[in-house]
């Protein structure tokens, strides 16, 4: 799976869901990348878990969500310029589609390990095709369903209707049959030029298998009856074989048989060789072929090239084979040292089986007169040296197409394409741990924002809603305040630096015991901390919570001792019940405040306490009654509240 693929989804998820929902989609999925290289090859699995983790986050459904991919992935590609390949893949969208399996094939240079699916069309009419689509990937039906449909808006302005006619697993692939309705209207002009008679040059047969030097004719039994001269020098047993015994299908994704490949006329195929080439053998082949022993393999179909070698001299075999040892040398300086002659054995080990297999691409004709079918086809090579590994050479390739072109600009584009990647991969380090240590830093300064702020309030303020529209009415909470007595004249007889480092320990304790009870800190100024439970996050046992942190207060507060005397710390609490109203309120240092007459009320009940008590008022005893907690009757006292005098009962 292609960089490509990854970095389309990536952009996808963050243009239509938001930063945030990338990272959750991200972590989620279990993918620790930032980025992602195109042209750089990922696991299968990458796209799959950021696709489920995408419709488990956002809601939206699996299906819905790739079709959507799929329709925002041909704009993607448009930054890259692919998308002017696409516009000239066919006149009319019939065009386009028919040519749809040979799509990759454009792009094979610049992903030379892409492993497409496979699209074979049938049934043709005025009003649409049916479209065979198979792929060993799962999970991709309605990503490429939405491809089709923004295809022909983009590119044809024309409305695809895709209908799902079956789904099955054939082996280790998936095959869908659909039905795309469209106007075809093209479809009745194509049909009536093929119904006017044309004149046909005639050919011989010579010529032709000499035009398509990598040429195979094999009939319904799948026997070869003739091979082109280009193949024979690499094989020159293939003749009289069955093609599916020496080949393997790659491309489509059918069964190699007679009946299969007379069903895709459209289709670009691809065989491999199931016998690695010996390049000694090769070498040896290429002398012989060159000093008079060419090949005839007509077997009631040809005679290939039965003018075109007659040299039988000593001189010219000679030549002949100078000219092998000078392309030898040749290409022994293009791959270096490790081949010296053809039995070097670290060099054989160092290619491997796989890279020496022939690979063939091209199209399979039927021709009546034979009653056969042709493989016009041409050799795979991604690069000289692979070229080198399977015996063949520059000359071996036709003149009248491109493809000794498409080696030699290959093997350059490759070499380009590698200088590049290993910069695209540097600098994609370089981001990866600029990410990382960006996500380390946000995730320091989202710690810090969040002991000021609430995270769901700070949230609302990053999405740029005003300060003003997080204050909140919140009906019943209760909230807690407490303060050191003797607090002045402690400070009176000990230095600044001995306050500050006794109240640092003393608030990093009840912070400590915050965190435990589920209560969040308001504030502290001097030595008055402040707690409230029912607010932000609303819960009906807010009193029960902050009762408990009380009692962890003055219990934990035992161990400290007063600088000025050596004595234990003693603290008073109080608490109280009831509405009050929460939010964030100007731009210059925010702070989450409370504000109401309880807020007043609990500060009451805290400085009109007494030391080592806990003093709540009767609204917030009525929470807790049948609780577990014990309580003892202070009484009624008089405390000031917006400067009068209440009584509450304690």
């Amino acid at each position: 799976m292609y960089g490509l693929l990854c970095e389309s989804l990536h952009d996808f998820i963050k243009e239509s869901y938001g930063d945030d929902v990338w990272k959750l989609v991200r972590e989620r999925a279990d993918v620790r990348l930032h980025s992602f290289v195109t042209h750089q090859v990922y696991s299968e699995s990458v796209i799959p878990r950021i696709a489920k983790a995408a419709s488990g986050v956002t809601g939206t459904p699996y299906n819905e969500l790739m079709n959507s991919w799929g329709v925002y992935f041909l704009g993607f590609v448009g930054k890259y310029g692919y998308d002017r390949i696409l516009k000239v893949l066919g006149r009319h969208v019939r065009d386009f589609v028919n040519g749809l399996d040979n799509l990759h094939e454009y792009l094979r240079f610049s992903y030379p390990k892409v492993q497409p699916p496979t699209f074979f069309c049938q049934e043709e009419s005025a009003t649409g095709v049916t479209l065979h689509y198979r792929s060993k990937r799962k999970g991709y039906l309605h990503y490429a369903m939405g491809q089709l449909r923004q295809m022909g808006k983009q590119f044809y302005d024309t409305d695809i209707h895709v209908e799902v006619l079956s789904e099955q697993m054939v082996g280790d692939y998936s095959h869908v049959t659909m039905r795309l309705n469209f106007d075809n209207s093209a479809y009745r002009y194509i049909m009536k030029e093929d119904e006017e008679e044309q004149e046909i040059l005639p050919i011989t047969s010579d010529f032709f298998f000499e035009v398509f030097p990598f040429n195979i004719v094999f009939r319904q039994d799948m026997v070869v009856h003739n091979v082109g001269s280009g193949l024979a020098t690499v094989f020159p047993d293939l003749d009289g074989k069955k093609i599916n015994d020496a080949f393997l299908l790659a491309r489509p994704l059918v069964e190699f048989t007679w009946n299969m490949i007379i069903s895709h006329p459209n289709n670009l195929f691809e065989i491999m060789s199931k016998e690695p080439v010996k390049r000694e053998r090769n070498l040896h082949n290429r002398v012989q072929s060159k000093s008079g022993s060419h090949v005839n393999t007509h077997r009631g179909v040809c005679l290939v090239g039965k003018d075109s070698l007659t040299c039988d001299s000593d001189y010219e075999n000679a030549n002949r084979s100078a000219d092998v040892d000078v392309e030898l040398m040749a290409f022994q300086s293009i791959i270096g040292d490790d081949y010296k002659d053809g039995n070097s054995a670290n060099a054989m080990e160092s290619w491997g089986d796989g890279s020496r297999c022939l690979k063939l691409k091209g199209q399979m004709r039927y021709m009546p007169e034979w009653e056969s079918i042709i493989f016009l086809g041409t050799p795979v090579m991604e690069s000289l040296s692979a070229m080198f590994k399977t015996g063949l050479y520059i000359n071996d390739l036709s003149m009248h197409d491109s493809s000794r072109d498409l080696v030699l600009a290959g093997t350059q584009q490759s070499e380009e394409l590698k200088r590049a990647l290993i910069q695209e991969q540097k600098k994609s380090s370089k981001l990866e741990e600029s990410m990382k240590m960006l996500d380390y830093e946000m995730k320091k300064t989202d710690d810090l924002l969040y002991r000021m702020i609430p995270k769901p309030v700070a949230k609302r303020l990053r999405k740029g809603e005003p300060a003003v529209n997080t204050c909140e009415v919140f009906p019943d909470v209760t909230i807690l305040f407490s303060d050191v007595v003797g607090f002045t004249r402690i400070c009176s007889h000990i230095t600044p630096m001995q306050v500050v480092s006794m109240l640092n320990t003393m608030y990093t304790l009840f912070d400590t015991l915050s965190e435990k009870h589920r209560v969040f800190k308001v504030e502290t100024i001097g030595d008055a901390y402040m707690v409230v439970a029912g607010a932000p996050e609303k819960t009906k046992y807010h009193a029960h919570n902050i009762c408990d942190m009380a009692l962890d207060m003055v219990r934990s507060i035992d161990h400290l001792k007063d600088p000025s005397n050596g004595n234990n710390i003693q603290i008073r609490v109080g608490i109280h019940s009831g509405m009050v109203v929460a939010g964030v309120v100007g731009h210059k240092m925010p702070r989450y405040g409370l504000h109401g007459d309880t807020v007043h009320t609990a500060s009451a009940m805290e400085s009109n306490g007494k030391e080592m008590h806990i003093q709540l008022s009767s609204a917030t005893y009525e929470h807790l009654k049948g609780s577990h907690f014990i309580f003892e009757r202070r009484g009624i006292i008089t405390i000031k509240v917006r400067g009068q005098n209440c009584h509450h009962s304690n």
